[in-house]
């Protein structure tokens, strides 16, 4: 055993009197918290209409909630579903329990800041552009709880800063991992800053900025998708295609889709102040 590695929590959930407390969720809720606060004084510095991203927020985090566990169910639909399956399938509704699927949320999540940009008559891209920093901090906050959760780790590794997972996890005595879930928190750390920083010396604008994002998430969860082995709901190891997991390919789709964007909004023009066209 190395001599030095990151314990994995012993447990992910408390109880208050006989209310759960759970760590996961805990973890989401100052995610989403810290994302609006961050959007909201972004919102504010570029002249936008105070309380507006607080709005938008919350058809946002509805829909992004659910589209998020859509996602994940689609992805990891023999843990509910089929002869190998370890839950029944109602319990696909129980979001608490762990298993959001990103990009489902961002999708649906989507919509409902496209239908409350519309209510209020507000730019989708420059509120797109805004929240995208947000996102990102939010992400790196959110991924916490997977370490609760002893989710989302990779393969065995001997390096100092590996990951304890128990065997009820799926990890093996005196066996350590790689922390995935601690590599994309970092990543989406970093992510955060350099979109502020491009934000500001590129100017980008009309979604432009969400579309760096995007490239630069994409980037950074294909390579750590890649070194991730842990199995889904405990039923088996993720489906692959082709060699590369699910999540791979929708990087890859993404990922080309972000660049397209950028190279056709190349030439767009800097926006005005931020108000409401009604």
């Amino acid at each position: 055993m190395p001599l030095a590695s990151i314990p994995s929590p012993s447990q992910g959930v408390w109880y208050l009197g006989f209310v759960p407390i759970r760590a996961y969720a805990l973890c989401f809720i100052v995610a989403i918290g810290f994302g609006i606060w961050l959007s909201e004084r972004r919102w504010r510095a570029r002249g936008g209409e105070r309380g507006a991203i607080g709005d938008i927020a919350m058809p946002a985090v509805i829909f992004g909630l659910i589209g998020g566990r859509l996602y994940h169910v689609a992805v990891d639909w023999q843990t509910y579903f089929g002869p190998r399956a370890i839950k029944e399938p109602y319990q696909a509704l129980f979001v608490w329990e762990g298993g959001l699927g990103i990009w489902g949320a961002v999708a649906l999540g989507g919509v409902g800041v496209w239908l409350a940009c519309r209510r209020r008559g507000l730019p989708l891209g420059a509120v797109a552009d805004t929240i995208a920093p947000g996102i990102a901090f939010g992400q790196a906050i959110a991924r916490w709880g997977n370490w609760f959760n002893q989710e989302l780790y990779g393969s065995p590794t001997t390096l100092p800063w590996g990951l304890e997972i128990d065997q009820a996890h799926g990890g093996q005595p005196g066996m350590l991992y790689h922390p995935t879930f601690l590599y994309e928190s970092l990543w989406d750390v970093a992510l955060g800053f350099a979109l502020i920083l491009a934000g500001r010396r590129l100017k980008l604008t009309h979604g432009r900025l969400f579309a760096l994002y995007v490239a630069g998430y994409t980037t950074g969860r294909f390579w750590i998708e890649g070194l991730r082995i842990d199995p889904v709901g405990g039923v088996d190891h993720a489906v692959t295609l082709l060699g590369l997991r699910i999540n791979q390919w929708t990087s890859i789709v993404l990922f080309a889709g972000a660049l397209v964007f950028l190279w056709a909004n190349r030439h767009k023009e800097n926006e005005p102040a931020m108000e409401p066209s009604r």
